[in-house]
This record gives structure tokens, C-alpha cells and sequence, in this order.
């Protein structure tokens, strides 16, 4: 379809990379404008060039210092970058709290680098609701970098991985006592891990804890993550790390990975807005006072969750017999299962 009026010339300066037309097409997108699915429909066809990074890690690691020094050494070397910057919600206005010129102001100014505060907006991933999409817009503006700087995630936040093409996961000297005891999916995500602030004490010994925490994960392929070593703040190390992706992306290429993990990707999308999409339909079918009475049969305890779901769906799976009582605890197969488990 055709698009003409405010919403074309919008999406045609925003794909130019005009500063204020690419901001306010991420902030349509953002809000769930319903400009927001024309934008993206068009940003589609031209998107899927970008280099997406991650950067990952528990709160205080230096994240954010570590992503505007790789943004500089890549514009060193010729890239344009775009960094998503997913930062806490304010609870007033339902923004980011942390501005991104606060944070890198050092790369205010340079026409090759566009920054992006995101809010989390209750996320409990530590990444955006929208970051692939906004993602995707810049991935269309012509941005050969695409860094994405998480909030900070606990130990079972892992979004970022579905965002990004590779992954860092940063760490501080601190880690090296507890990197044992993390949950093994921050440990499988990182595609290269960064040991940043290492001027501090125990620097060394939290790489060694990385490196034989990563002996003990399944095998990932011929890829070995690097686990590094940086001081942001002064620039150290960083050019490494940024090579270090490089490198991963090189080997994705080679190896075909690149496309599977964004084939995931794009699955992933799919099934997210299918499911939202169903169950819009679905609620917009049920009866506000046949929902409200099966939430009461559940706190009677005259339903079962399953069988409550199954009545609102309408598959007839959930019949609880004429009484409309759920089956007495112990009844059916569980329960013949433990009288034959008694004897």
C-alpha cells in the first residue's frame, strides 16, 4: 500500500538518517503509535545490514563507559554506529531516567553516531519492549553498528541475547568470588566476555574464574569466547574488545551462524506478535462478565486453571462434571498412579 501524507515523508527522512525524523519514527514505534506498523513494514525490506552488539552485565560493571569507547574506536575505523541505550523507567513519566547525552556526551556531535535512551517500561529482561524494533529502524537508516547497552540484568534476565547478532557479558574485578555461583544462562550467552575496571585488585583471578566457568558449559561450537580485560574510563583494552567482535562476526559469516541467529530472531518476532495478535482476538471475544465469573470459580476453587481455560476457549477439554466441581485431589490418573505406587 501506498503511503502518502505526514507518515511517508517521515519514514523516507528517517531512512535517510535526518537526526529529528529518526527520533521521533523510534519514539512512534516505542509508544505503539499507530503510525508504529507502517514504519516498521517499510524499515523491513531495507534492514538486516546492521552489526547488532549486545553488552550485558550486572549493574556498576561500567557498561555504559565501555559502549561509548567502542563507539569510538569504531568510528575510527570508518563505521557509523547507533547505540541503544535501555536505561531504568521513571516512575513519574514513564521515561528513561538516565539521558544519554549525561552518559556520553563525548560523542554529542558526531554525525556518524546516533544515541537512544530507552525505558525499560517494567521489562523484565533488562532490554525494551521495542529495542528490536527500534533496532530495526536504524538498521534501515544505514548504521553499520548497532550497540545495545542493557539496564543490567540479575542472573536470569537474558533478553539481550535474542536482540543482538553477539554478545558481551562485562564483569568487574569483584565477580571473580561469584562468577561460580551465577546461573548458568548469563555464563551461555556471552559470546566474548569483558573484565572491565581491571586496574582494581583481583582482576586477574575473576578472568581465571570465567575461563573455568566457561570450561564447564556445553560445547558451543569451534567458537571459544575470549574473556578480556579493559579499563573503560581510560580507553584501555577497548580496542581489543572491539576487535574481539569483529572477529566473532567473521566467524558467524563463515559459518553460517549469522543467518541462523537472526532466522531465530525473526521466529521469535513472529511468534511474539502472533501471540499477541490471538490473544487480542481472544479477549475482545470473551464477555467482561463471563471473564470475571471464571475468575471467581478459580479463587472457589470450583475450576481449575485448566479447566477455566479450556471453557473460555471453548474446546470443551474442560468439562468438570454436572456439579461443575474440580476432580477430587487424588482422582484420575495421578491418583491411580499413587495407589498402584502403594500397592
Amino acid at each position: 500500500m501506498k503511503r502518502t501524507g505526514p507518515t511517508a515523508s517521515l519514514i523516507r527522512r528517517a531512512l535517510d538518517g535526518e537526526r529529528v525524523p529518526l527520533a521521533r519514527a523510534i519514539s512512534l514505534v516505542e509508544n505503539e503509535a499507530p503510525e508504529a506498523v507502517g514504519i516498521l513494514d517499510a524499515c523491513f525490506a531495507a534492514s538486516g545490514r546492521a552489526f547488532r552488539i549486545g553488552v550485558t552485565g550486572p549493574p556498576g560493571a561500567g557498561k555504559s563507559t565501555l559502549v561509548a569507547r567502542m563507539a569510538q574506536d569504531y568510528r575510527r575505523r570508518g563505521e557509523t554506529v547507533a547505540i541503544v541505550a535501555v536505561d531504568p523507567t521513571s516512575p513519574f513519566s514513564g521515561g528513561a531516567l538516565l539521558g544519554d547525552r549525561v552518559r556520553m556526551g563525548e560523542l554529542a556531535g558526531d554525525p556518524g553516531v546516533f544515541i537512544r535512551s530507552m525505558a525499560t517500561r517494567g521489562s523484565m529482561g533488562g532490554l525494551a519492549v521495542h529495542t528490536a524494533q527500534a533496532c530495526d529502524v536504524l538498521d534501515a537508516a544505514g548504521f553499520s553498528r548497532i550497540l545495545i547497552e542493557t539496564v543490567g540484568v540479575g542472573q536470569s534476565e537474558l533478553e539481550v541475547a535474542q536482540a543482538a547478532d553477539s554478545t558481551a557479558v562485562v564483569l568487574v574485578p569483584e565477580s571473580g568470588d561469584g562468577v561460580q555461583a551465577m546461573k548458568a544462562g548469563l555464563m551461555e550467552i556471552g559470546d566474548l566476555f569483558v573484565i572491565n575496571k581491571s586496574d582494581r585488585e583481583g582482576a586477574d583471578r575473576a578472568a581465571f574464574a570465567v575461563k573455568s566457568a566457561l570450561e564447564l558449559r556445553a560445547p558451543g561450537g569451534d567458537w571459544s569466547p575470549p574473556v578480556l580485560q579493559t579499563v573503560a574510563s581510560q580507553g584501555d583494552g577497548v580496542a581489543e574488545v572491539v576487535e574481539a567482535f569483529e572477529q566473532h562476526r567473521a566467524h558467524l559469516e563463515a559459518t553460517s551462524g549469522l543467518e541462523r541467529r537472526r532466522r531465530r530472531r525473526l521466529e521469535q518476532r513472529l511468534h511474539d506478535l502472533l501471540r499477541e495478535r490471538l490473544w487480542g482476538e481472544f479477549r475482545a471475544r470473551v464477555p467482561e462478565q463471563r471473564w470475571a465469573a471464571s475468575i471467581d470459580a478459580l479463587v472457589s476453587r470450583r475450576l481449575t486453571p485448566h479447566q477455566a481455560a479450556g471453557r473460555l476457549a471453548g474446546d470443551g477439554s474442560a468439562a468438570a462434571g454436572e456439579n461443575g466441581r474440580a476432580p477430587r485431589r487424588g482422582a484420575g490418573r495421578s491418583g491411580r498412579a499413587v495407589r498402584s505406587a502403594r500397592g
